[in-house]
C-alpha cells in the first residue's frame, strides 16, 4: 500500500522477468502503518494525495482520486499485509499483492477494510472461508511479525527497497522507476563479485 511501491511495480516486474534463474525472489512485508479504526486526519489525507500527484507527474503511475471521496481512508496497512500472508497459504501471494494495489490505486476500494480484502480473495478464486480463517489466525500474525523483524534485520527503512542477500552479506540495490536494466546490472555486478 505504499504509493511509491505502486509506481515501482512496472520496473520491478521487468526486473523479476530478467533475473538469472539462480536468484530466488522473496517478498518481505514492510508494514508501514499499524492497525487502526481511526479515520485518516485531513492533514494526512492532503499529504498522501500530494504524494499521489507527485508520483503521477514524475513517474507516470496512474491513480484514481475517487478513492478519497468514496472511501473513509485510514492509515492502516497491516491488514493488507495479513491478506498477502493468508493468500500465500493458497499459493496466491503475488496475485494478492497486485489485487490490493489495483484495488487501492485504480478501483477506489479500501484495503484497510477486511471485507475488501476478503472480496479480493473471492475475485482471485481463493477459498474465502480458509482465507478469512488464515487472515485472523495467530500463525498469520506470527508470520507478519517475523517478516517485520527480517525487514529490520536487513536494515530496510524505506519503501520500496531491494536487498541482495548471499550467506550473511546483504547489499542494497538502488531501485530505478524507469529502467530495470540499471538494477539488473547492479545485481549481476554484485553477483559476479560474490560468486566467482
Amino acid at each position: 500500500m505504499c504509493s511509491w511501491c505502486w509506481a515501482f511495480r512496472p520496473s520491478l516486474l521487468q526486473l523479476r522477468e530478467n533475473l538469472p534463474g539462480d536468484i530466488d525472489w522473496v517478498n518481505v512485508l514492510g508494514g508501514l502503518a499499524p492497525d487502526t479504526d481511526q479515520p485518516m486526519p485531513d492533514e494526512m489525507r492532503q499529504m498522501v494525495q500530494g504524494y499521489w500527484r507527485k508520483i503521477q507527474a514524475s513517474v507516470g503511475a496512474k491513480f484514481n482520486f475517487d478513492f478519497w471521496d468514496k472511501c473513509e481512508p485510514r492509515r492502516d496497512t497491516y491488514k493488507a499485509c495479513r491478506a498477502v500472508i493468508a493468500a500465500a497459504r493458497q499459493g496466491a501471494e503475488e496475485a494478492m499483492i497486485e489485487a490490493i494495489q489495483k484495488a487501492y490505486y485504480l478501483r477506489a476500494m479500501n484495503p484497510s477494510e477486511p471485507e475488501t480484502l476478503a472480496d479480493l480473495a473471492d475475485e482471485l478464486g481463493l477459498d474465502r472461508v480458509l482465507f478469512d480463517r488464515e487472515f485472523e489466525s495467530v500463525e498469520t500474525e506470527a508470520e507478519l511479525q517475523r517478516q517485520f523483524q527480517l525487514r529490520r534485520d536487513l536494515g530496510v527503512r524505506s519503501f520500496p527497497s531491494l536487498v541482495l542477500k548471499h550467506t550473511s552479506a546483504h547489499t542494497r540495490i538502488r531501485h530505478d522507476y524507469g529502467d530495470y536494466r540499471i538494477m539488473l546490472g547492479q545485481i549481476l555486478d554484485e553477483k559476479g563479485a560474490r560468486f566467482i
